[in-house]
């Protein structure tokens, strides 16, 4: 269970007040996790599956009577403690002895291509506790982010399992660069109007250039929830349109007095929302599995071929810095082919004062900048101006303020005047030999994991209520 003698255990719950029978119920159902054994396989898996959804359910049971978070008293905080590490311990087990055949059954043995927001869920209907309800998840969300019990951990832990493995892992990135359907139906649009809007995106054919506006507006272009599927869907048909062969990324113009009608970049992660329960753990996975890498790597196609050399459609991309890129903004910049960015303009990864790792950035920024500049600035909050040395290992060029679009067009002109074929095999020659599809799974493995915890470490609200004065920001 937790490490803990049961009889400890035992004591520690009926302090909290359920009744002696039910705790001992629980405590005797916990599973024997054996793992696969040949020629008993698919019976060792049913009956394992089968005891621990029971042991799941029980725990789950003596965790409901128990007052939610913010009224629980000591007894009871330390029960709830002893009841989540008992069924996360389990579900750590099972999934490292059945990863691959969990994927297989979500999956009809890799025939289909799941995205990681489905497939949790669909985990949490074929497999009961493994993995919290859309429900559940939806319950916590109604809290402030210190007063949540941390349910969705459990969906990190399962898709860290699931990444680990190469077979399974490497086919969710597949699954997760595959055209969103959405976007598939808004591509009509886009060929004949030459423009689509999607609320928090919007994606503009202008001449042979797509041009993407990142849009939400009243939070200085930060992501949230509310931005990751238009931007992703643009992203997808700026990719798909075959009269696009560059695609240019750009914020729009926002509304903060500060910065009134100027176009910003990006601020990075919506840090209210953050604050206020409203930024889910699968926000971190999906825009880096999803969009970001979707920018980097380009959309898979209907057959997966892990076998083969990378065959993906992609364009190159240009990002137009303006103000700042912030955060998410900044790891963005580690994806794109070539950056501009305003004079005056910089770019940071807050990571420390915000209490999470700052995406995909820990592999990438240190083949920018080196690994004893990317520490300062993940961990120190080293700040990269556009116009300094280190920042221009970031930035092509610094662009004066009031000449971006003279900018954005010689870029496109450059990027294709000597062919689009040559730069989307050209770029990816490069990342096949800095980053192979497998190396981002294994980093993944990891974030899934780790950003899981994070997103729930108390360190995580003291930071924000420190550095951001989140208390009395208004949603």
């Amino acid at each position: 269970m937790t490490g803990q003698e049961p009889g400890a255990v035992e004591a520690v719950l009926t302090a909290a007040g359920p009744a002696d029978d039910d705790v001992r119920r629980w405590i005797e159902a916990s599973p024997d996790i054996l793992g696969p054994v040949l020629n008993e396989q698919a019976a060792r898996f049913a009956a394992e599956r089968e005891a621990a959804s029971r042991y799941w359910a029980l725990g789950d049971d003596l965790l409901h009577r128990l007052p939610s978070r913010p009224q629980r008293s000591a007894q009871e905080a330390a029960a709830a403690e002893v009841i989540n590490a008992a069924a996360r311990e389990t579900r750590v087990r099972f999934m490292r002895e059945w990863a691959r055949h969990v994927y297989q059954e979500l999956t009809d043995n890799f025939a289909a291509f799941v995205r990681v927001d489905d497939l949790v869920y669909k985990a949490a209907e074929q497999f009961p506790g493994l993995v919290p309800t859309r429900a559940a998840v939806e319950a916590e969300r109604q809290h402030l982010q210190r007063d949540k019990d941390g349910a969705e951990i459990d969906q990190g832990l399962f898709l860290s399992f699931v990444l680990n493995h190469p077979a399974a892992g490497t086919h969710l990135c597949w699954a997760m660069l595959r055209p969103r359907p959405d976007s598939l139906e808004r591509l009509e649009e886009l060929r004949r109007t030459g423009f689509v809007d999607l609320g928090a995106a919007s994606v503009r054919r202008v001449g042979r250039a797509g041009h993407v506006l990142m849009r939400n507006t009243r939070y200085l272009n930060a992501e949230d929830d509310a931005t990751l599927d238009g931007l992703e869907m643009a992203v997808d048909l700026a990719t798909l349109d075959p009269e696009i062969d560059v695609a240019v990324l750009r914020g729009a113009p926002v509304e903060h007095p500060r910065y009134k009608d100027r176009h910003v970049f990006s601020a990075g992660i919506n840090l209210t929302h953050l604050y206020q329960g409203q930024i889910s753990y699968l926000f971190y996975i999906t825009r880096d599995m999803g969009l970001v890498n979707k920018m980097y790597r380009g959309l898979t196609g209907p057959a997966f071929l892990p076998d083969e050399p990378e065959t993906t459609l992609e364009k190159p991309w240009v990002a137009a810095v303006e103000a700042f890129a912030i955060g998410g903004g900044c790891q963005i910049l580690l994806v794109m082919d070539h950056v501009l960015a305003e004079q005056g303009s910089f770019f940071n990864l807050p990571a420390r004062k915000e209490g999470i790792i700052p995406g995909v950035a820990n592999l990438r920024l240190p083949r920018f900048v080196g690994d004893r500049l990317a520490r300062q600035g993940i961990l120190f909050e080293r700040q990269f101006a556009a116009d300094s040395p280190e920042g221009r290992l970031i930035c092509d060029r610094v662009v004066p303020v009031g000449e971006m679009d003279a900018a954005i067009d010689e870029a496109v002109a450059l990027l294709t005047g000597s062919g689009v074929v040559s730069a989307a095999g050209n770029r990816k020659a490069l990342r096949v030999g800095q980053e192979p599809l497998d190396l981002f799974r294994a980093y993944m493995a990891t974030y899934a994991r780790e950003q899981a915890y994070c997103h729930f470490s108390p360190a995580l609200i003291e930071n924000l209520e420190r550095h951001w004065n989140a208390r009395q920001r208004k949603p």
